[in-house]
């Protein structure tokens, strides 16, 4: 080496000579280590204070200084002389935030900043000294006991930790029972290891005696001097069953009724020293004798912890009067006791169990009838003649020998009871398909015996009436109409059922009824099972058809079943289309043509309107009194609504008013009969119709759109007077033609008729009435219009885009006048 670093450690004259060992420097050839200095302990030290001096050979005739860096120097917690080289400490170091701490030194040139030697670093061990404590790092200190514990451990526990240097006495703890209140039983701490410990008692507790105790818990190292921490831990006892129910009284006496159940006919009161509401306190009765029979019942009151005596089993008067009982208590959880403390759980070593004496005296009544049997069976075949006597009960009665019988459940009407006897006979057949039959074939009846005691006494009984099949049912369809889907299927399958059991019902044989037709239309197959599958042989007309079956059960009892069968064509499923709800949809270029229809409908409406200029827009109305039947269909058989006939001169006329208001029909002598019937008028209608139909069509429709719901035309007064004139006008040229046209039809169809053979005719003519004296059916002339009688007042006020209309048309008017 070019230059040797020098460290002293220079020692603190104020420490004396017994601090030798702090001064102890070990030098190395590139290293200085400070040996273990406790700085903690010196705590009449000034602060700053010099641990050390640095030299170096190298600083003569150099402008040199000194620097330190390293663990604490940031800090300010060491410094050193830039040029004498001293070095302090300037406070307490405290082992257990820091317990190392490593030192760099150099020296530099002052002018030009470089190292005059290499750098030299040692390290500073703080040594420890006890000065921490234990504590109680983790703890239950709220436990609780049971009375009734066995001594051993308990459910509480400490934990410690001294922060010293570990392995050290100064951080070894020991955990002990500083002290306890009450003394007994004795509570102490077992170690598990240097930190955890555990607390345990010896001898038992006695909670009428001490329910709380608080015991000190210390933990205290063996660091010199030695230093502690002390916690309390609070214990809680819970009371358990240490002392036995007593009775108030010992004895008690009651009074029952005989055969008769009673509850709580006595109630018994004890005490108990233990907790209310806990297992310890309540009580638990017994019957220890007198109970034999199972008589008496004894249950706790939960509210109340009394004992409550009841009648379960009735008593005859006749074998017992006077019931001596003997009632035991205990309570639910088992006694324990704390005696000179130790806890005795063996019976023998506990106090006795507590009993009293209870007489119940029973009172006489009337007895009920007693049945042999109150329930019974009877086996009986359905379909028996009535009359049979099904059942004799066998009663006895001790107080009353008079009994008499009553009928309290007979659902089904099928059977009577001798009141005197109690006999049940039938007096209907009895039906094993009935509703009243339950799944078992079983039908119950439920008689009453009634004594003449006061008050009477009953008793019922119960008799099941098992009933046998017989085979009394034929097969029958399941459904009786079905859907044969002609574009889909020929064949459908028909499911049958059997009231009857088996072996009274299928598997079955199944036939068409002979019938030739049938057999041309139709096939069974499958013909044998518990269905059948009907085919049609050869492809039928869409409709319906009735098909008649025969079909056999396993005991060849056969029964007819007529199917109807509806031929159709079928969409998706088995449904006939014309039964399909029909439904239409559009779409939004639909929805887009109608709106532009309406637009242009409306615009070569204005148009129309602009150009008719002075035209006046007339009214038509062709609904008047003189109607005329449209040929809309054939008619069919006309009505059944007759009178008497009205003989007919030839030179008479006769009114008809089926439609036909002023149409006059000259008699003539070859067709007396025949103008007896209004279907003069079908003939006529027809012929007439066809030639006005045409003409009368656009205008019926054209008045019934202005009267729809949707009126939306405004019109002013005058135009309204216009309408009306024009309308009647109208009506009165049009009853002159149609007058005329009628009266022309008329004379050119009777000289017809006269020649046509009655037996040619759908039907025999049939007069109805004449008008003067009118009919009892309801004439279509009611469904007729009057116009006259209208309020056109609603044409006044029609909208704002109608009086727009007519405001432009009355302009274009104006124009051309």
């Amino acid at each position: 080496m070019r230059s040797i670093f020098l460290l002293l450690l220079v020692a603190v004259a104020a420490l004396g000579k017994s601090r030798d060992e702090r001064d102890l420097l070990l030098r190395s050839k590139r290293r200085w280590v400070l040996s273990t200095i406790d700085l903690e302990e010196e705590m009449d030290v000034k602060y700053p204070f010099k641990i050390s001096t640095m030299h170096n050979d190298k600083t003569e005739g150099e402008e040199y200084k000194f620097v330190i860096s390293g663990d604490g120097v940031d800090e300010q917690l060491f410094t050193i002389g830039a040029q004498s080289g001293d070095v302090f400490v300037h406070r307490r170091i405290d082992r257990e935030t820091k317990a190392n701490y490593h030192i760099r030194f150099d020296v530099v040139n002052v002018k030009t900043g470089q190292g005059l030697d290499k750098e030299l670093a040692f390290d500073v061990d703080i040594k420890d000294i006890n000065d921490n404590a234990p504590q109680f790092t983790r703890m239950k200190n709220i436990a609780s006991v049971k009375e009734n514990e066995k001594e051993g451990y308990l459910d509480a526990f400490v934990e410690a930790k001294d922060a010293d240097q570990e392995n050290t006495p100064n951080s070894t703890v020991v955990i002990t029972v500083e002290k306890q209140t009450p003394a007994e039983p004795v509570i102490e701490v077992h170690q598990i290891d240097d930190r955890l410990a555990r607390l345990r008692f010896k001898g038992c507790f006695d909670y009428s005696e001490a329910n709380q105790y608080e015991i000190t818990v210390t933990a205290r190292d063996k660091g010199k001097p030695p230093l502690s921490t002390s916690t309390v831990i609070k214990l809680s006892v819970i009371d358990t069953n240490s002392h036995r129910p007593t009775f108030k009284k010992k004895k008690y006496q009651a009074e029952v009724l005989e055969m008769m159940k009673h509850n709580d006919i006595l109630r018994i009161e004890v005490e108990d020293k233990d907790t209310p509401d806990t297992d310890g306190w309540r009580a638990k009765y017994s019957i220890i004798s007198g109970n034999e029979e199972g008589i008496f019942e004894i249950k706790t009151d939960p509210k109340t912890n009394e004992g409550i005596l009841s009648v379960v089993k009735e008593i005859n008067f006749k074998e017992d009067t006077l019931v001596n009982l003997q009632i035991a208590v205990e309570n639910i959880e088992p006694l324990t006791i704390c005696k000179d403390n130790k806890l005795i759980t063996e019976a023998k070593a506990l106090p006795l169990q507590e009993s009293i004496n209870i007489t119940v005296k029973v009172n006489d009544t009337n007895d009920a009838p007693v049945f042999e049997k109150y329930t019974d069976d009877v086996y009986q075949t359905e379909e028996r003649d009535p009359g049979e006597v099904l059942y004799k009960p066998n009663v006895h009665d001790i107080d009353s020998p008079e009994i008499r019988f009553v009928l309290v459940h007979d659902p089904a009407k099928w059977v009577s009871v001798d009141e005197k006897t109690g006999e049940i006979t039938t007096v209907q057949r009895m039906d094993r398909e009935s509703p009243h039959v339950d799944e078992n074939n079983i039908y119950r009846i439920v008689i009453e015996a009634i004594d003449n005691g006061i008050p009477p006494a009953t008793s019922t009984c119960t008799v099941k009436i098992h009933l046998r099949d017989i085979n009394d049912n034929t097969p029958k369809l399941i459904n009786k109409t079905k859907i044969m889907c002609g574009n889909k299927v020929d064949k459908i399958m028909l499911p049958v059922k059997d009231a009857d059991g088996d072996p009274f019902s299928g598997p079955f044989n199944f036939y068409l009824k002979n019938d030739e037709t049938l057999r041309k239309q139709w096939k069974i197959e499958p013909a044998y099972g518990y269905e059948c599958g009907l085919v049609s042989r050869s492809t039928l007309a869409y409709g319906n058809y009735s098909v008649t079956l025969v079909i056999e059960d396993k005991q060849n009892l056969m029964g007819e079943e007529t199917l109807v069968v509806v031929m159709c064509d079928c969409g998706k499923g088995d449904i006939c289309r014309d039964k399909i709800p029909l439904s239409a949809g559009f779409s939004d270029a639909g929805i887009g043509l109608i709106f532009a229809a309406l637009l242009l409908f409306l615009l070569l409406l204005i148009v129309f309107g602009c150009w008719r200029g002075k035209k006046t827009l007339k009214y038509i109305d062709t609904d008047e009194g003189n109607q005329t039947l449209i040929k809309y269909n054939d008619e069919g058989g006309g009505t059944a609504c007759m009178t008497e006939p009205v003989p007919l001169s030839p030179t008479s006329s006769v009114n008809v008013t089926d439609g036909l208001k002023q149409g006059y029909m000259q008699k003539t002598e070859a067709v007396p009969e025949m103008m007896q019937s209004v279907n003069i008028y079908n003939s006529v209608s027809n012929t007439y119709s066809s030639n006005m139909y045409a003409s009368l069509r656009q205008p019926r429709e054209s008045r019934r759109s202005y009267e729809g719901p949707s009126r939306s035309l405004s019109w002013n007064t005058s135009r309204r007077q216009t309408l009306q004139q024009s309308n009647s006008m109208h009506r009165q040229t049009l009853r002159a033609l149609s007058s005329q046209v009628l009266e022309c039809h008329i004379s050119q169809k009777v000289p017809t008729l006269s020649e046509c053979d009655p037996s040619s005719l759908d039907y025999m003519p049939t007069y109805y009435a004449n008008e003067g004296n009118g009919s009892i059916c309801q004439s279509l002339d009611q469904l007729s219009l009057n116009n006259q009688e209208e309020d056109l007042n609603f044409l006044d006020n029609l909208g704002p885009r109608f009086k727009t209309l007519g405001e432009i048309c009355q302009q274009s008017k104006n124009v051309q006048l």
